[in-house]
Protein backbone atom coordinates (compact mmCIF):
# COMPACT_ATOMS: atom_id res chain seq x y z
CA UNK A 1 0.00 0.00 0.00
CA UNK A 2 2.87 2.38 0.75
CA UNK A 3 4.29 1.95 -2.74
CA UNK A 4 0.91 2.68 -4.30
CA UNK A 5 0.58 5.85 -2.26
CA UNK A 6 3.97 7.08 -3.38
CA UNK A 7 3.04 6.51 -7.03
CA UNK A 8 -0.16 8.48 -6.66
CA UNK A 9 1.41 11.43 -4.88
CA UNK A 10 4.18 12.07 -7.36
CA UNK A 11 1.80 11.77 -10.24
CA UNK A 12 -0.20 14.69 -8.88
CA UNK A 13 2.77 16.74 -10.04
CA UNK A 14 3.54 15.03 -13.34
CA UNK A 15 -0.09 14.44 -14.27
CA UNK A 16 -0.89 18.11 -13.94
CA UNK A 17 1.43 18.76 -16.90
CA UNK A 18 1.24 15.60 -19.00
CA UNK A 19 -2.36 14.52 -18.35
CA UNK A 20 -1.35 10.93 -17.67
CA UNK A 21 -3.03 9.09 -14.80
CA UNK A 22 -0.15 7.07 -13.30
CA UNK A 23 3.32 5.75 -13.88
CA UNK A 24 3.88 2.03 -14.20
CA UNK A 25 4.43 -0.03 -11.04
CA UNK A 26 8.02 -0.14 -9.91
CA UNK A 27 8.77 3.52 -10.39
CA UNK A 28 9.55 5.24 -7.12
CA UNK A 29 7.30 8.19 -6.45
CA UNK A 30 7.56 11.21 -4.23
CA UNK A 31 5.56 11.22 -1.05
CA UNK A 32 4.25 14.73 -0.42
CA UNK A 33 3.30 13.92 3.16
CA UNK A 34 4.47 14.17 6.77
CA UNK A 35 7.20 12.10 8.28
CA UNK A 36 8.08 12.40 11.92
CA UNK A 37 9.86 11.48 15.06
CA UNK A 38 9.02 11.35 18.73
CA UNK A 39 10.88 13.43 21.26
CA UNK A 40 10.18 12.11 24.74
CA UNK A 41 7.16 13.67 26.42
CA UNK A 42 7.01 16.30 23.73
CA UNK A 43 6.27 15.42 20.13
CA UNK A 44 8.12 16.79 17.16
CA UNK A 45 7.69 16.04 13.48
CA UNK A 46 9.50 17.69 10.62
CA UNK A 47 9.72 17.48 6.88
CA UNK A 48 12.81 16.19 5.16
CA UNK A 49 14.20 15.19 1.80
CA UNK A 50 15.71 11.84 0.85
CA UNK A 51 16.45 10.93 -2.75
CA UNK A 52 13.29 11.48 -4.79
CA UNK A 53 11.10 11.80 -1.70
CA UNK A 54 10.10 15.24 -0.46
CA UNK A 55 7.80 15.25 2.55
CA UNK A 56 5.86 18.08 4.08
CA UNK A 57 8.04 20.77 5.59
CA UNK A 58 5.50 21.46 8.35
CA UNK A 59 6.95 20.67 11.79
CA UNK A 60 4.82 19.58 14.73
CA UNK A 61 5.61 19.83 18.43
CA UNK A 62 3.77 20.17 21.72
CA UNK A 63 2.46 18.45 24.83
CA UNK A 64 -0.06 16.27 22.97
CA UNK A 65 0.26 12.57 23.75
CA UNK A 66 1.50 10.18 21.07
CA UNK A 67 4.17 9.84 18.38
CA UNK A 68 5.09 12.82 16.24
CA UNK A 69 3.91 11.36 12.95
CA UNK A 70 0.73 9.70 14.13
CA UNK A 71 -2.74 10.93 13.34
CA UNK A 72 -4.71 12.15 16.34
CA UNK A 73 -7.72 10.48 17.87
CA UNK A 74 -9.99 13.50 18.20
CA UNK A 75 -13.26 13.55 16.23
CA UNK A 76 -14.66 16.94 15.29
CA UNK A 77 -18.29 17.65 16.17
CA UNK A 78 -20.28 18.50 13.06
CA UNK A 79 -19.53 18.22 9.37
CA UNK A 80 -15.93 19.45 9.46
CA UNK A 81 -12.52 17.95 8.79
CA UNK A 82 -9.04 19.47 8.54
CA UNK A 83 -7.79 19.98 4.96
CA UNK A 84 -6.86 16.83 3.05
CA UNK A 85 -4.40 18.76 0.85
CA UNK A 86 -2.63 22.09 0.82
CA UNK A 87 0.14 24.04 -0.89
CA UNK A 88 3.43 24.86 0.77
CA UNK A 89 6.73 26.46 -0.35
CA UNK A 90 10.01 24.95 -1.54
CA UNK A 91 13.31 26.67 -2.18
CA UNK A 92 14.56 26.71 -5.76
CA UNK A 93 17.41 24.37 -4.83
CA UNK A 94 15.13 21.81 -3.16
CA UNK A 95 12.68 21.88 -6.06
CA UNK A 96 15.48 21.42 -8.59
CA UNK A 97 16.78 18.37 -6.73
CA UNK A 98 13.33 16.83 -6.55
CA UNK A 99 12.63 17.20 -10.28
CA UNK A 100 16.08 16.07 -11.40
CA UNK A 101 16.05 13.01 -9.12
CA UNK A 102 12.57 12.09 -10.28
CA UNK A 103 13.56 12.44 -13.94
CA UNK A 104 16.74 10.38 -13.55
CA UNK A 105 15.01 7.59 -11.66
CA UNK A 106 12.10 7.39 -14.09
CA UNK A 107 14.02 7.34 -17.36
CA UNK A 108 16.66 4.89 -16.06
CA UNK A 109 14.26 2.41 -14.50
CA UNK A 110 14.52 -0.93 -16.40
CA UNK A 111 11.47 -1.57 -18.58
CA UNK A 112 9.91 1.82 -17.97
CA UNK A 113 7.23 2.68 -20.56
CA UNK A 114 8.01 5.40 -23.07
CA UNK A 115 4.89 7.42 -22.21
CA UNK A 116 6.07 7.67 -18.62
CA UNK A 117 9.51 8.81 -19.71
CA UNK A 118 7.95 11.34 -22.08
CA UNK A 119 5.63 12.70 -19.40
CA UNK A 120 8.33 13.19 -16.80
CA UNK A 121 10.53 14.70 -19.52
CA UNK A 122 7.84 17.27 -20.36
CA UNK A 123 7.51 18.08 -16.68
CA UNK A 124 11.27 18.60 -16.31
CA UNK A 125 11.43 20.66 -19.51
CA UNK A 126 8.79 23.07 -18.21
CA UNK A 127 10.92 24.04 -15.20
CA UNK A 128 14.41 23.63 -16.64
CA UNK A 129 14.30 25.03 -20.17
CA UNK A 130 10.67 25.91 -20.89
CA UNK A 131 8.30 28.32 -19.20
CA UNK A 132 10.87 28.68 -16.41
CA UNK A 133 14.67 28.67 -16.75
CA UNK A 134 16.86 26.41 -14.65
CA UNK A 135 14.30 26.22 -11.83
CA UNK A 136 14.68 29.96 -11.18
CA UNK A 137 17.91 29.30 -9.30
CA UNK A 138 19.10 32.78 -10.30
CA UNK A 139 16.02 34.19 -8.56
CA UNK A 140 16.30 32.06 -5.42
CA UNK A 141 16.30 35.14 -3.17
CA UNK A 142 13.25 36.62 -4.89
CA UNK A 143 10.65 33.89 -4.36
CA UNK A 144 9.78 30.26 -3.77
CA UNK A 145 8.16 27.32 -5.53
CA UNK A 146 4.81 26.19 -4.18
CA UNK A 147 3.81 22.52 -4.37
CA UNK A 148 0.72 20.47 -3.57
CA UNK A 149 0.86 18.29 -0.45
CA UNK A 150 -1.62 15.63 0.69
CA UNK A 151 -2.49 14.29 4.10
CA UNK A 152 -0.97 10.78 3.83
CA UNK A 153 -3.89 9.29 5.76
CA UNK A 154 -6.46 10.73 3.34
CA UNK A 155 -4.81 10.64 -0.08
CA UNK A 156 -7.60 8.52 -1.60
CA UNK A 157 -10.35 10.96 -0.59
CA UNK A 158 -11.80 13.25 -3.29
CA UNK A 159 -10.86 16.26 -1.17
CA UNK A 160 -7.19 15.29 -1.43
CA UNK A 161 -7.35 15.64 -5.22
CA UNK A 162 -8.46 19.29 -5.13
CA UNK A 163 -4.89 20.60 -4.85
CA UNK A 164 -4.06 19.73 -8.45
CA UNK A 165 -2.08 22.77 -9.57
CA UNK A 166 1.37 22.04 -10.99
CA UNK A 167 4.21 23.58 -8.94
CA UNK A 168 4.26 27.35 -9.47
CA UNK A 169 6.59 30.23 -8.65
CA UNK A 170 5.57 33.00 -6.23
CA UNK A 171 7.57 36.20 -5.83
CA UNK A 172 8.17 37.21 -2.22
CA UNK A 173 5.34 39.39 -0.97
CA UNK A 174 2.87 38.42 -3.70
CA UNK A 175 -0.59 37.10 -2.81
CA UNK A 176 -1.29 33.46 -3.58
CA UNK A 177 -4.48 32.89 -5.55
CA UNK A 178 -5.01 29.20 -4.86
CA UNK A 179 -7.22 27.72 -2.14
CA UNK A 180 -5.49 25.96 0.76
CA UNK A 181 -2.18 27.79 0.42
CA UNK A 182 -0.57 27.36 3.83
CA UNK A 183 -1.68 29.98 6.38
CA UNK A 184 -1.71 30.12 10.19
CA UNK A 185 -5.34 28.92 10.12
CA UNK A 186 -4.48 25.93 7.93
CA UNK A 187 -1.53 25.09 10.20
CA UNK A 188 -3.93 25.20 13.17
CA UNK A 189 -6.28 22.82 11.37
CA UNK A 190 -3.43 20.44 10.56
CA UNK A 191 -2.38 20.53 14.21
CA UNK A 192 -5.99 19.70 15.17
CA UNK A 193 -5.66 16.44 13.28
CA UNK A 194 -2.65 15.46 15.41
CA UNK A 195 -4.10 16.06 18.85
CA UNK A 196 -3.69 12.88 20.90
CA UNK A 197 -6.19 12.85 23.76
CA UNK A 198 -6.03 10.61 26.84
CA UNK A 199 -8.30 7.59 27.07
CA UNK A 200 -11.51 8.27 28.92
CA UNK A 201 -11.69 5.59 31.61
CA UNK A 202 -13.77 6.95 34.45
CA UNK A 203 -13.34 5.97 38.08
CA UNK A 204 -16.44 4.24 39.44
CA UNK A 205 -17.69 3.55 42.95
CA UNK A 206 -18.49 0.70 43.33
CA UNK A 207 -15.56 -0.15 41.05
CA UNK A 208 -16.28 -2.34 37.96
CA UNK A 209 -18.89 -4.48 39.78
CA UNK A 210 -22.05 -2.74 40.95
CA UNK A 211 -25.55 -3.76 42.01
CA UNK A 212 -28.98 -3.37 40.44
CA UNK A 213 -30.67 -0.10 41.54
CA UNK A 214 -27.52 1.09 43.29
CA UNK A 215 -26.33 4.61 42.54
CA UNK A 216 -22.86 4.36 41.00
CA UNK A 217 -20.62 7.40 41.26
CA UNK A 218 -18.37 8.37 38.34
CA UNK A 219 -15.58 10.94 38.10
CA UNK A 220 -12.43 11.94 36.22
CA UNK A 221 -9.25 13.07 37.92
CA UNK A 222 -8.30 16.66 37.12
CA UNK A 223 -4.60 15.71 37.08
CA UNK A 224 -5.14 13.43 34.08
CA UNK A 225 -7.49 15.53 32.00
CA UNK A 226 -5.43 18.63 31.40
CA UNK A 227 -5.32 20.75 28.24
CA UNK A 228 -3.11 19.37 25.47
CA UNK A 229 -1.65 21.24 22.51
CA UNK A 230 0.10 20.81 19.18
CA UNK A 231 2.11 23.52 17.42
CA UNK A 232 2.51 23.44 13.63
CA UNK A 233 5.24 25.56 12.02
CA UNK A 234 6.73 26.01 8.57
CA UNK A 235 9.95 27.89 7.90
CA UNK A 236 10.95 27.73 4.22
CA UNK A 237 12.47 30.38 1.98
CA UNK A 238 12.04 33.19 4.46
CA UNK A 239 8.44 32.26 5.25
CA UNK A 240 8.06 31.50 8.96
CA UNK A 241 4.51 31.00 10.27
CA UNK A 242 3.13 28.92 13.09
CA UNK A 243 -0.03 28.07 14.98
CA UNK A 244 -0.76 26.31 18.26
CA UNK A 245 -3.97 24.31 18.65
CA UNK A 246 -5.11 23.60 22.20
CA UNK A 247 -7.76 21.17 23.42
CA UNK A 248 -9.36 21.68 26.85
CA UNK A 249 -11.80 19.15 28.40
CA UNK A 250 -15.20 20.67 29.12
CA UNK A 251 -17.71 17.83 29.62
CA UNK A 252 -18.15 14.08 30.06
CA UNK A 253 -21.00 12.05 28.58
CA UNK A 254 -21.93 8.63 30.02
CA UNK A 255 -23.69 5.97 27.95
CA UNK A 256 -24.43 2.95 30.19
CA UNK A 257 -24.48 0.34 27.41
CA UNK A 258 -28.12 -0.64 28.03
CA UNK A 259 -31.50 1.09 27.90
CA UNK A 260 -32.25 -0.31 31.36
CA UNK A 261 -30.30 2.34 33.20
CA UNK A 262 -30.52 5.89 34.48
CA UNK A 263 -27.80 8.54 34.39
CA UNK A 264 -26.99 11.48 36.65
CA UNK A 265 -27.73 14.04 35.43
CA UNK A 266 -30.54 12.64 33.29
CA UNK A 267 -28.84 13.81 30.08
CA UNK A 268 -25.76 11.76 30.94
CA UNK A 269 -23.62 14.88 30.38
CA UNK A 270 -21.45 15.87 33.33
CA UNK A 271 -19.99 19.37 33.24
CA UNK A 272 -16.42 20.13 34.22
CA UNK A 273 -15.86 21.55 37.70
CA UNK A 274 -14.07 24.78 38.46
CA UNK A 275 -10.88 22.92 39.46
CA UNK A 276 -10.76 20.97 36.18
CA UNK A 277 -12.17 17.71 37.51
CA UNK A 278 -15.40 16.08 36.30
CA UNK A 279 -17.83 14.52 38.74
CA UNK A 280 -17.11 13.96 42.42
CA UNK A 281 -15.20 11.11 44.09
CA UNK A 282 -17.27 8.86 46.31
CA UNK A 283 -16.54 8.91 50.03
CA UNK A 284 -18.01 7.26 53.11
CA UNK A 285 -21.27 8.89 54.09
CA UNK A 286 -22.38 9.74 50.54
CA UNK A 287 -24.36 6.56 49.91
CA UNK A 288 -27.69 8.31 50.44
CA UNK A 289 -26.89 11.15 48.05
CA UNK A 290 -27.45 11.39 44.32
CA UNK A 291 -24.08 11.59 42.56
CA UNK A 292 -23.50 14.75 40.50
CA UNK A 293 -22.12 12.43 37.81
CA UNK A 294 -23.00 8.76 37.68
CA UNK A 295 -25.53 6.12 36.75
CA UNK A 296 -27.84 3.42 38.06
CA UNK A 297 -28.43 0.08 36.35
CA UNK A 298 -31.98 -1.28 36.52
CA UNK A 299 -31.19 -4.88 35.64
CA UNK A 300 -28.39 -7.39 36.01
CA UNK A 301 -25.79 -7.96 33.30
CA UNK A 302 -26.11 -11.70 34.00
CA UNK A 303 -22.94 -13.61 33.29
CA UNK A 304 -21.62 -10.80 31.11
CA UNK A 305 -21.00 -7.07 31.41
CA UNK A 306 -22.36 -3.81 30.07
CA UNK A 307 -20.10 -1.68 27.88
CA UNK A 308 -20.06 1.72 29.56
CA UNK A 309 -18.94 4.37 27.09
CA UNK A 310 -17.40 7.55 28.47
CA UNK A 311 -16.86 10.38 25.99
CA UNK A 312 -15.13 13.65 26.81
CA UNK A 313 -15.93 16.80 24.85
CA UNK A 314 -12.91 19.04 24.25
CA UNK A 315 -13.07 22.75 23.48
CA UNK A 316 -10.47 23.45 20.79
CA UNK A 317 -8.92 26.84 20.04
CA UNK A 318 -5.87 28.15 18.25
CA UNK A 319 -3.42 31.05 18.36
CA UNK A 320 -0.63 31.83 15.95
CA UNK A 321 1.06 34.26 13.59
CA UNK A 322 -1.18 37.32 13.35
CA UNK A 323 -3.74 35.77 15.72
CA UNK A 324 -2.67 36.25 19.37
CA UNK A 325 -6.14 35.75 20.82
CA UNK A 326 -7.66 32.24 21.03
CA UNK A 327 -9.96 31.48 18.07
CA UNK A 328 -12.44 28.62 18.23
CA UNK A 329 -12.24 25.55 16.05
CA UNK A 330 -15.00 22.92 16.12
CA UNK A 331 -15.21 21.10 19.44
CA UNK A 332 -13.90 17.55 19.41
CA UNK A 333 -14.72 14.32 21.21
CA UNK A 334 -12.89 11.16 22.16
CA UNK A 335 -14.45 8.25 24.03
CA UNK A 336 -13.59 4.77 25.22
CA UNK A 337 -15.58 1.89 26.70
CA UNK A 338 -15.09 -0.14 29.86
CA UNK A 339 -16.84 -3.27 31.08
CA UNK A 340 -19.15 -3.01 34.08
CA UNK A 341 -20.64 -6.06 35.74
CA UNK A 342 -24.04 -5.53 37.39
CA UNK A 343 -25.27 -8.07 39.93
CA UNK A 344 -28.63 -8.64 41.57
CA UNK A 345 -28.83 -7.69 45.22
CA UNK A 346 -29.00 -10.98 47.09
CA UNK A 347 -31.62 -11.26 49.85
CA UNK A 348 -31.79 -13.84 52.66
CA UNK A 349 -35.15 -15.54 53.38
CA UNK A 350 -35.74 -16.45 57.03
Amino acid sequence: MHAVKRQHNRWLVVGAVAGVCALMPGTAMAGWGPGGQSNGGKTEERGSQSGTDIVSMVRYSGSSKGGGGSKGNVTAIGNWTPPACWYEPRTAKDFQKYVEDMYTETVNYPGQHNYAKAAVGQFREMYKDGKYKDYNLDKADEGTWWVAVQDPDRWMEPAAQLCNEAPFWVVNGDTLHVPNAITPRILAELAYNRLQLPETEVTLAPENVTKVNLRTWAWLDKARFKPVDVTAQIDVGGLDIRATTTAKPVALKLEPGTMDAETYPASGECAINGDGSIGEPYATGKSGRTPPCGLKYLRSSGNGTFALKATVTWEITWTGTGNPGPTRLPDGTFGTTQDVAVQEIQSVNR
